[in-house]
């Protein structure tokens, strides 16, 4: 880029007369702390050496270069949404604040008031490995494909109905509806791909298709480029010397490790072992309470040369949980679902298991603002008014609350409450096995996982089903075959961890609407067909401010916890992560994200020596 317009915009906020003017950073939620200076994160070292590598592990398998389609499994550093290492987005998301974005292929963007298009200009200086500009027909392209191909852009980007070039370097885009204030912002999430490239044809004179799998490695933008691979087996990245964004704002101080390599292992647990032994991979983070506390005793923690930290995470909110297929005629009945919930015992196992150390899930929006709590009030009450025949009478009674196993007494009560569920809905105990009174099918089912090391958590629910009579079976698959049952909604049950960003919007649509169930490869996994949901979903993405946002959210969050698609599990606020000592990196990492990996870097000594070390794990 030419030049860096200083300007920071809060996007929800701006005022009429203020729209159509350019703009480098956005917000919606009330304006990026750098105001109209920024330059860098104030956390990175903006003279972090360059040079060494970061060595990962990946479970499974991979069979393409292609993310942005449903067939096949992606190499690791590629992304079905963003531009993962390869491509470079029109702005990139803020690591140290929410719904915040600053410029990067694009240098700046404008919209009108009534949020109707919104125009982005693109860097002059922004090129593609091969030397070639970017530019608005890659851009149009782009749009165009993703829409077409990726479940997630389409849903993302519904409401937008075309791209149009309006300059040498300004795109238009164009949406059918007014008022949707997240929209403008947003489509700088859109990753851009070389029109050029997937268009031509490759070393055998065969045409690509952007629509099929594919392990030729694509031409990209960013700072890393496939230098090398094994499918299935290990995939090398390098970074790109002359990459055209390296001295723009979000990239000073960051993307520092020259090499980047993912080796893959078909389970876990082989991966946790490769971890303990050095050369394999560099940093873990650490998703089990239970390992934290006991299993960092390994000689290299004892030495110095791993470390253990926490890192405080503001950016947390999600749901985790046992996905309910409500596509099974089993998991159909609201009542069914409820009593499944009370059957999962957090307490014990948190208690046992997890230290202590997790809180249970209670909102689909849990960590942030959005979360609904007590009963629903003011603007929330009066959005679920225009649906009060249809919900639940204790969406607008009752705090939404789950069962506590907190008592020797508890296990009794709940697992009685829960037989009466299934007995209004139809289920009985007979012979010790929940069955259906009118058919005499058992009720039974599979949860569907794809680690080894699922069993501690998975079988106390296991467990605690079947003294109610409830038959449930684990199966691990590999990570392929797991990913595309996923994909096409074969399972009965899953994990499945439900991320949410700090100001929820036109996502929403690829999480719960009616559409969304029946494209493969969405995020609604649970199936949900729900006029009201769908109707409340809109409300979120065209929310008139912040706090119609907030009202409309904890209305969307109250009716799809008393729907009981979803038997939550557990979080905790912070990140955790193990790792071997050769990286320098800031005094300060970000909040919002807990550790922003990219701002490290390698120690050339402290690599050398471990290297000298532990050179046999290589």
């Amino acid at each position: 880029m030419t030049t860096f317009l200083a300007t920071a915009v809060l996007t929800l906020g701006v005022g009429a007369g203020q729209a159509q003017e350019w703009h480098t950073s956005s917000s919606l939620i009330g304006g990026s702390k750098y105001g109209e200076n920024f330059e860098r994160y104030d956390y990175v070292n903006p003279d972090a050496p360059k040079g060494g590598i970061l060595n990962s592990t990946v479970q499974g398998t991979f069979d393409s270069f292609n993310p942005y389609i449903v067939q096949g499994t992606p190499a690791a550093g590629l992304a079905p949404f963003g531009g993962g290492l390869l491509y470079d987005t029109l702005m990139e998301q803020a690591t140290d604040e929410g719904s915040v974005s600053h410029a990067l292929v694009a240098e700046a963007y404008k919209f009108p008031d009534d949020y109707s298009s919104a125009t982005y200009r693109l860097d002059p200086d922004a090129r593609w490995h091969d030397g070639q500009p970017i530019t608005v027909e890659d851009v149009i392209w782009s749009f165009q494909t993703l829409k077409a191909n990726s479940p997630m852009y389409n849903r993302y980007y519904e409401n937008v109905t075309e791209a149009v070039k309006v300059g040498e370097r300004e795109v238009e885009f164009r949406f059918d509806q007014k008022g949707n204030r997240e929209l403008p912002k947003i489509m700088g999430d859109l990753a851009v791909l070389p029109k050029h490239w997937w268009e031509g044809t490759d070393a055998k004179g065969n045409k690509r298709d952007i629509t099929r799998p594919t392990l030729e490695p694509p031409l990209g933008s960013a700072a890393y480029r496939i230098k090398s691979f094994r499918p299935g087996q290990e995939i090398i990245w390098e970074r790109v010397p002359d990459y055209w964004g390296a001295k723009l704002p979000v990239k000073i101080g960051r993307e520092n490790f020259d090499t980047r390599r993912y080796r893959y292992f078909l389970d876990s647990n082989a991966a946790w072992q490769a971890f303990t032994k050095g050369g394999f991979e560099d940093i873990n983070a650490e998703n089990s309470g239970r390992r934290w506390m006991t299993a960092y005793d390994f000689p290299a923690v004892k030495t110095g040369d791993v470390i253990k930290k926490e890192f405080v995470s503001n950016a947390r909110a999600h749901m985790q949980g046992f996905i309910l297929n409500t596509r099974r005629p089993i998991f159909q009945d609201r009542r069914v679902r409820q009593a499944l919930s009370y059957a999962y015992d957090f307490d014990t196992v948190n208690r046992t298991q997890s230290f202590g150390l997790n809180t249970r899930i209670t909102s689909y929006f849990m960590g942030s603002d959005f979360a609904s709590s007590g009963l629903p009030q003011g603007k929330e009450l009066e959005i679920l008014e225009n649906y009060r025949d249809k919900l639940p009478p204790e969406v607008f009674t009752k705090e939404f609350a789950l069962p506590r196993f907190d008592n020797p007494q508890a296990e009794r009560k709940i697992l009685r409450d829960a037989v009466a569920l299934f007995k209004e809905a139809g289920w009985e105990i007979r012979n010790g096995r929940m069955t259906n009174v009118e058919t005499g099918q058992p009720f039974s089912f599979e949860i569907l996982d794809s680690s080894q090391d699922s069993g501690p958590t998975l079988n106390p629910f296991i467990e605690m089903l079947r003294k109610i009579g409830v038959t449930v079976t684990l199966r691990v698959v590999d990570t392929s075959q797991y990913l595309n049952r996923i994909n096409d909604f074969d399972f009965d049950v899953i994990v499945q961890v439900l991320p949410q960003s700090q100001s929820p919007g036109n996502e929403q649509r690829d999480y719960w609407s009616t559409r969304a169930a029946d494209t493969p490869g969405s995020r609604n996994t649970a199936g949900i067909k729900d006029p009201v949901i769908d109707e409340l979903v809109n409300r979120v993405i065209f929310a008139t401010d912040r706090d119609d946002l907030i009202a409309a959210t904890h209305a969307l969050d109250r009716v799809l916890l008393w729907s009981y698609y979803v038997v939550p599990q557990f979080t905790r606020p912070n990140l955790w992560l193990a790792y071997w000592n050769k990286f320098g990196m800031p005094d300060k990492q970000p909040d919002y994200i807990g550790a922003d990996i990219e701002s490290w870097w390698v120690d050339p000594e402290k690599e050398k020596a471990l290297a000298a070390k532990y050179q046999s794990a290589n």
